[in-house]
């Protein structure tokens, strides 16, 4: 795996963690979390991250000829 595509998934996970956090946060109780819309705005978070990274230069990737 390339040093791009591990920073890409590194921070689209940390983007999809992220995400859940907020979302679960904002019900007042656990039992009243509606997992498939959390779920899906994860998944939609971490697709644009990786889609973001492609798109942009990763400043966590190194550069070619770095290490």
């Amino acid at each position: 795996m390339t040093a791009f595509a591990r920073a890409a998934l590194v921070r689209a996970v940390r983007t999809v963690a992220q995400t859940m956090v907020a979302a679960i946060g904002t019900t007042a109780m656990i039992s009243e979390v509606n997992w498939q819309t959390v779920l899906g705005t994860s998944a939609l978070a971490g697709v644009l991250s990786l889609l973001t990274s492609i798109a942009t230069d990763l400043p966590e990737a190194p550069r070619n000829g770095e290490s």
